[in-house]
């Protein structure tokens, strides 16, 4: 599998959860959509590219049990949540529920939008050693009379933990509370159904796990929600018809969705057509298989470290998936990520909660027992000086 990809054979790579990696043949594949543009840059951005588009969506929605049309492609997944917090009719004094493990771009987002609007951004504490039983109950407590949304993580980027949020979604369906959801580490890491799960919104990126060119991610918007979202740059989207300008008839009679969000004038779409690519990849080579493999490695990792250091889980099996966070000793951060790296060319990120350290561990397709054996033995090698 390592062969399929185009990291650096010098290189322990233990950080897909970061910004993925890309196969080199949906690498190809985007850059041929790249070429294709080029040979006739007006009737491939303004005449073809609404339908590739949705040909392109139509492959990502079967993946992740979706509606096309509620779908739309964007650079990443803060961008979406960018998109619907900004986009909210918010007041002083409502309240936005989340977790004190969201993703520190997102916490500045909810921050940002605050301070515009009066509302307020209200974390709620998710304690360590996680019980999964206990989340919706800690999340819902918090819920009063003045809260408006419930913004969550489906797996979160610090602690790497698989958040249960369908139970959630509905009891806020019933209360009339939005949820947005930041699923930026679940496309191809987890099994996904969107229609299922009853968010009001749900932002996730293509560019990791489900291992597309990087810059491809999507926003799925309920139905009834469509319309309360308006794009970060006011565009041809916005006219009530196109038909005439030159070039962009092709985007008469799409959604008012897609209208707004998706057509942004000159931009690259080569990455967002490639997500069929991404997806086949995984299909043609068994993913299911390959992620169980990955998730048993990390999780056999993650209890070869601990039982060397004498710190305890933070998470159980069920609680993670192919990305764990690995408790370690007090040292300072920045020296420890530095020196994984330069002496023993392992990148992998150095993550902290609540004054606790972590290691986060990400585990994908070309990662083998060798990866894992290198980063066991550089932690001991470290914390034994």
């Amino acid at each position: 599998m390592r062969d399929l990809f185009l990291l650096d054979p010098e290189l322990i790579f233990l950080n897909h959860g970061s910004f993925g990696a890309c196969p080199a043949e949906v690498m190809a594949q985007y850059q041929r959509w790249q070429m294709e543009m080029e040979r006739n840059p007006v009737q491939f951005l303004g005449r073809r590219s609404a339908e590739l588009l949705a040909q392109s969506r139509a492959a990502l929605a079967d993946e992740i049990g979706a509606n096309p049309e509620d779908l739309v492609y964007l650079a990443n997944a803060t961008t979406g949540v960018n998109t619907v917090a900004r986009s909210l009719p918010l007041r002083p004094g409502d309240e936005i529920l989340a977790s004190d493990h969201e993703y520190g771009a997102c916490d500045n987002t909810w921050n940002f939008v605050c301070q515009r609007t009066g509302a307020r951004y209200l974390p709620l504490e998710i304690p360590l050693p996680f019980e999964a039983g206990e989340f919706a109950r800690r999340i819902w407590a918090g819920v009063t009379a003045r809260t408006r949304v419930i913004f969550l993580s489906h797996i979160t980027s610090t602690t790497g933990l698989i958040f249960p949020l369908a139970e959630l979604c509905r009891r806020a369906r019933e209360a009339g509370i939005l949820t947005l959801i930041d699923g930026a580490h679940v496309p191809g890491h987890i099994g996904l159904n969107l229609n299922a799960l009853g968010a009001d919104f749900y932002t996730g990126n293509c560019h990791k796990w489900l291992c597309a060119p990087k810059g491809s991610a999507f926003l799925h918007v309920r139905a009834q929600h469509h319309q309360l979202l308006d794009a970060g740059v006011v565009s041809w989207g916005y006219s009530a018809n196109i038909t005439g300008h030159t070039g962009f008839d092709a985007y008469t009679g799409s959604t008012l969705l897609e209208r707004r969000l998706q057509w942004q004038g000159t931009r690259d779409i080569a990455a967002f057509l490639s997500v069929p690519a991404a997806i086949e990849f995984q299909a043609r080579h068994d993913w299911d298989r390959v992620r169980t493999r990955c998730h048993t490695l990390a999780a056999q990792t993650l209890r070869r470290i601990c039982d060397m250091t004498g710190l305890q889980p933070v998470c159980q099996d069920a609680d993670f998936a192919q990305m764990v966070v690995i408790p370690v000793p007090a040292m300072d951060p920045q020296a420890l990520k530095e020196t994984l790296f330069e002496r023993y060319r392992i990148e992998i990120p150095v993550t902290s909660h609540r004054e606790r350290l972590f290691i986060r561990l990400s585990i994908q397709g070309y990662n083998t027992p060798d990866d894992a054996d290198a980063l066991v033995e550089a932690v001991r090698e470290i914390y034994a000086a």
